[in-house]
Order: structure tokens, then C-alpha cells, then sequence
């Protein structure tokens, strides 16, 4: 197929579905049907609907990365039609320009500089404007790093400003954003909303962005389209009538639509009753191997059986690293990191030594992405993995177990499909649920709330307050100030390579 020469990128595309679904392989429910939808050149759209509702899968058709359809080694079955200015996804390639959930799963190139021109570069761009699209793209996304830094050595935020900018590079006629600011601290949401305002204004593109949280895209986009859990459209207008009718606000909030003003129903936290001291830091540096700056140093914490820790602070600034090293997955660089008798129990004090199924009872690490802790191919065999593994359950107990978590995060009805067919939301709430199927003494997680809708992000606050009830301590890293606050457990804030103890918010008003 031939790629589509440079000179026609930059023209808003129209957008035009009808009567289309689509079914992901192996799955006996559509995850989206019966849509009918159009979008005129340069309209600016942002598409909601409850987490599972086939936003992703919408994007990912409109980017022409779903496949033929068709065929017995076909990636799914599509009914109906779906057309870029008339034509199939499938042959309008570079008109569109995706950011996925999981920005991991679109970087190609291991310098950055070059994994921005490399869209540009399959579009024949002249190499000379690929460079300034380079610059201008990365200086628009927020991301000053040199050109020649190392795409891994990124964070998660870093990387998904990565791979807005690859595709601001390309500057296509349709941007497609699957929740772009979902992973980003308030600061990265504001650039990264900008950049997408003077990219649009510049070239006039249509856009249509998936972002849970409204408010962050409600003043840029023109109208606002909710997708029905059960097929077809719940709302389509101007955002002031979508989003502020009492009507619409009702059968929103109902479908789990974070709406402007208002909060899902969570009752205030709880106050946490610290018990057995579990894992004591003390001086602890936290990096990337010994040979390599810290990336957060002297760090001294305690956390206790029934409590929470949120550590939070800008993108880069060593909260991941410090998580992992606090679930035993990477060594510290300096200090030490001790479990205390009522954790290790007999596997020792160092949990960098434990073997893998003396870690996954004790602490259990939720990473930042998923699909690199998912290991079968069904949901259910992934919730029995650890069980199974740990030792500890017989396969009825396993059976239960399994049951009980699905139907309280919402995954009985997935509990056949493959863990990788799910969508950003269900992926995140399936690899908390694999974390508590083996009843660790400390949940660790990194961003817990990405990709949820209103209703699961409560029912998941609930699981982790039960948890904390029974003693449990659960440590996120997160952007979600809300969950911290619903949550009420204490915060330790990383920023310029050092940890702040910060006030608890347990006493915050929370209606």
C-alpha cells in the first residue's frame, strides 16, 4: 500500500460511522455496537462512557490498527461502516495520529530525538522539516531532555509526552488521544492540554480525545459524545448541554461519568489504626543500578499494617523507582530497607532476597503498566496465577476467590477473554485484582485510578478500605488527589531527588 505523501497531512478529516461494530476475537459480546456518529473536518470532540464501553477500541479503528476483520486470523470482526473522508481506516494511514493508554506499547526507538522523527520519516517528510517538527513537537509536549537521551530511561509521564510528541510530529489531519494526561502531574496536564490547543489551532485537525476526567478537556472541544455501555450513543451536544442539564447529569453519573463539580459516593475515610510495624526505611536512596545517580535519596519510613501511604510529585521525579525498591524489585542504592519479624517471617529481613513466591504474599506490586504482569490467557487464569503458585488455597477455595474478586471489580463478564482485549480500565483493575488474589501484607501501586470510570474508581477506593481494615497497608503512587484523600492515609512527596513527609489528609471533607 502506498503511504500517502506529505502535502495532504495536515487537512481536517471527517469522520463517518454507521451502524458499526466491532468484536475483539474469541469475545461473544461487541466491545462497541450499532454506533452511528459523524464528525465533521475540524471538529473537536471529547468521547466519554464507562469504563469498557469501547472508547479505546474506537480510537484504535479510526487509526486504522485494528486489522482487516476479516479472515480466520482475523484480530476481531467489524459490521458495518467506518470511513476517513470515505475511505476504510485501513487505507487512509498517516491521516491519523493515535496516542495509546500505554505509551510502552508505541515507542519503537531508543533515543528520543529519533523516536519522535520516526512517524515524520514514514510519512517522507523532507528531513529538514522533520527536525523542526522534532523540536517544536518536543517543546510543546513540555519534554527538555536532549535529543539523544534514552527513550528508556524515561518515566511513565515522560514517556506519554513522548508519544504525544511523535505524533504531534506527524501532524495529522485526525489526532486521536486515548487518555493523554491520564499519568501526568497537574503541571504536565497543562502543558500537554496546551500543546494540543496550538497544534490545533496551527493546522485546523479534527480531534477526538477519550480523558475520564472532564474538566481537563471541557474548554477545549466543541462537543461532547458519550458512548452507551450497551451500544450506540447516550449523549451527543455542546459540552454546556451535555454536561449540565440535570437530565444529562443524572444518566451520566449513573454510567460513571466523572462530571464537573461532582464526586463519586464515598464516605469520608476512616481513621487508620496503625498496628504491627511491617517495613522500616532508613536513609534509603532509591535508582536505577549503583553505577547511576539516586533518583531520591534519604528516605526513612515506616509502614504499618493498616495504614496507606500515597507518594506523589512531578513526573520524573523517582516515584516509581522508590516503589519498586520498596517492594523488594530493585536494590536500594544506599540506606537500608529492613522487613520486620511480622512480614518476613522466616524468608529474612532483606525483601530483595526473597524468592518470588515469599515476595507476592508479602508485598504485592501493582506496576504502572498491566500487560507486563500479565502471564495467562484468560482474565480468570490470570486471578488464579498467584494463588495457585502461592500455595496457600485449595482450587475450590481458588474458585471462590476468583469469583468474589471479579464480581467486585467488575469482571465476571471477562473472566473468559484474553487479559490483553481488555480495555485500559479493566486491564488496570484486573492486575489489582491479581495483586489482593494473593493476600499480601503490603499492596503496592503505581497510579491505581488510571482509566476508571466514576463507579469503578469508587468500588476500587472501597476494596483498598477494606483491605485497610484488615490490616493490610496499601502504599500508590499517584496523581489522583482524590484518592489520596479518600484513602486518608499520609503522603511522602519526591521532588528534586529528595522525600518530604507531608500532612495526613484523613480528615479531609469528602461527600
Amino acid at each position: 500500500m502506498r503511504v500517502p505523501d506529505a502535502s495532504p497531512v495536515s487537512s481536517p478529516v471527517a469522520v463517518r460511522a454507521r451502524d458499526y461494530s466491532w468484536w475483539h476475537a474469541g469475545r461473544s459480546t461487541p466491545a462497541f455496537s450499532s454506533l452511528t456518529l459523524d464528525i465533521e473536518a475540524g471538529e473537536k470532540v471529547l468521547l466519554l462512557g464507562a469504563s469498557g464501553a469501547g472508547k479505546s477500541t474506537l480510537l484504535h479503528a479510526l487509526a486504522g490498527v485494528l486489522g482487516e476483520g476479516t479472515g480466520p486470523d482475523a484480530a476481531g470482526e467489524e459490521h458495518g461502516s467506518l470511513t476517513l473522508d470515505g475511505v476504510h481506516p485501513l487505507q487512509a494511514r498517516g491521516r491519523a495520529g493515535l496516542v495509546l493508554q500505554d505509551p510502552d506499547s508505541q515507542l519503537v526507538l531508543s533515543r528520543v530525538g529519533d523516536e519522535v522523527a520516526f512517524g515524520a520519516e514514514n510519512l517522507r517528510i523532507p528531513p529538514q522539516e522533520i527536525w523542526e517538527r522534532v523540536r517544536t513537537s518536543l517543546d510543546d509536549v513540555g519534554l527538555r531532555v536532549p535529543l539523544h537521551h534514552s527513550t528508556s530511561a524515561l518515566s511513565g509521564g515522560q514517556k506519554q509526552r513522548l508519544a504525544l510528541a511523535g505524533v504531534l510530529a506527524m501532524q495529522p489531519g485526525l489526532l486521536l488521544l486515548d487518555e493523554p494526561t491520564a499519568n501526568l502531574d497537574p503541571h504536565g496536564v497543562r502543558e500537554v492540554r496546551a500543546a494540543v490547543e496550538r497544534v490545533l489551532e496551527r493546522t485546523g485537525a479534527t480531534l477526538l480525545v477519550v480523558e475520564h476526567r472532564v474538566a481537563v478537556w471541557a474548554d477545549v472541544v466543541d462537543r461532547v459524545v458519550v458512548l452507551a455501555a450497551d451500544g450506540g450513543i447516550l449523549a451527543d451536544g455542546p459540552p454546556s448541554q451535555v454536561l449540565a442539564e440535570p437530565g444529562n447529569r443524572a444518566r451520566l453519573a449513573a454510567a460513571g461519568v466523572w462530571l464537573p463539580g461532582a464526586r463519586p459516593a464515598v464516605s469520608d475515610p476512616p481513621a487508620q489504626d496503625a498496628g504491627a510495624e511491617l517495613l522500616v526505611a532508613g536513609g534509603l536512596a532509591a535508582g536505577r543500578g549503583k553505577r547511576k545517580p539516586a533518583a531520591v535519596s534519604g528516605v526513612d519510613l515506616t509502614l504499618r499494617a493498616g495504614t496507606s501511604l500515597g507518594i506523589t510529585g512531578p513526573n520524573g521525579a523517582g516515584k516509581t523507582t522508590l516503589a519498586l525498591t520498596l517492594g523488594g524489585l530493585l536494590p536500594p542504592v544506599a540506606g537500608a530497607l529492613r522487613a520486620s519479624p511480622a512480614l518476613a517471617g522466616s524468608a529474612g529481613t532483606d525483601p530483595g532476597r526473597w524468592k518470588s513466591t515469599e515476595l507476592v504474599t508479602r508485598i504485592g506490586t501493582v506496576f504502572q503498566e498491566p500487560e507486563h504482569q500479565f502471564l495467562t490467557g484468560t482474565v480468570r487464569g490470570e486471578l488464579a496465577f498467584g494463588p495457585r503458585r502461592a500455595g496457600r488455597l485449595t482450587e475450590t477455595e481458588i474458585t471462590d476467590l476468583v469469583e468474589r474478586l471479579a464480581d467486585r471489580l467488575r469482571l465476571t463478564s471477562l473472566l473468559d477473554a484474553n487479559p490483553f482485549t481488555l480495555s485500559g480500565g479493566e486491564k488496570r483493575r484486573l492486575s489489582v485484582a491479581t495483586m489482593i488474589a494473593t493476600e499480601p501484607d503490603i499492596l503496592l501501586l503505581d497510579e491505581p485510578t488510571f482509566g476508571q470510570d466514576a463507579n469503578t474508581w469508587a468500588e476500587l477506593v472501597t476494596l483498598l478500605r477494606s483491605l485497610l481494615a484488615e490490616g493490610r497497608s496499601v502504599v500508590a503512587v499517584t496523581h489522583d488527589a482524590e484518592f489520596l484523600q479518600a484513602l486518608g492515609g499520609d503522603v511522602l512527596h519526591v521532588e528534586d531527588g529528595a522525600a518530604t513527609a507531608r500532612r495526613a489528609v484523613r480528615n479531609a471533607v469528602w461527600k
